[in-house]
């Protein structure tokens, strides 16, 4: 999976919700990226926000599902299987796996 040139998309269904431009201050395994929200996002801000609430785990785990269940994250050559992604603003940072983890 390529990580450089192109955007990578976070979709809902086939609409884009927003994009990520990696920016070169990332820290391996973690990917860093300028966040450009499209209008369908504020749908689903609450969920990005609710990952940085250290404070309640419920909800953080509420939206880590809630993101799992509805939402994709495509790399600039296609979709990949599983990820992990923050927004904060217009900062993305994120993590990804071509292959499905395993669940134990």
């Amino acid at each position: 999976m390529s990580e450089q040139g192109g955007a990578w998309l976070l979709k809902r269904g086939d609409e884009v919700l927003g994009e990520v431009h990696l920016t070169p201050d990332g820290d391996f395994p973690w990917l860093v990226g300028r966040f450009t929200a499209r209008p369908g996002f504020a749908a689903v801000k609450e969920l990005f926000d609710a990952l940085r609430d250290r404070a309640d785990e419920q909800r953080r785990a509420w939206a880590t599902r809630t993101i799992e269940e509805t939402m994709t994250f495509v790399a600039p050559d296609g979709p990949v299987a599983e990820f992990w992604l923050h927004i904060d603003g217009d900062r993305a940072w994120f993590r990804y796996s071509d292959e499905p983890l395993e669940e134990d």
